[in-house]
């Protein structure tokens, strides 16, 4: 149960954090404006909080985690709000960050 809670925080805060991160991106890059600039600022410190959910309390490990997170999860908004395509390397890439995720959040520990 903590292992699906935790995936299912990092799920929402990517959404945030990647979402935010576009916002500002669509703001400045795309001069669609300060709305959507402060609003991807709003998003940016939710994720903050989300991250601080995560049922491990260890600051490091849950942001050194997430990293393998922000990396598949940039890809597929990417692919979900830009058409971008990601060859092979970009999906093994982004594999190989998951598994390296997985394994800092969720192998045993003996505590």
């Amino acid at each position: 149960m903590l292992t699906a809670r935790s995936i299912a925080l990092f799920v929402l805060a990517a959404l945030f954090e990647i979402g935010g991160a576009w916002l500002v991106w669509q703001g400045v890059r795309e001069h669609r404006g300060w709305i959507w600039i402060g609003t991807g600022v709003l998003a940016l410190g939710v994720y903050g909080f989300v991250a601080t959910l995560q049922p491990d309390a260890e600051f490091g490990r849950v942001l050194a985690a997430y990293g393998g997170v922000f990396v598949a999860g940039s890809i597929a908004w990417g692919m979900a709000a830009d058409g971008y395509r990601p060859d092979r390397w970009d999906v093994i890439g982004a594999l190989v960050c998951l598994a390296g995720m997985a394994v800092i959040m969720y192998a045993p520990r003996g505590r």
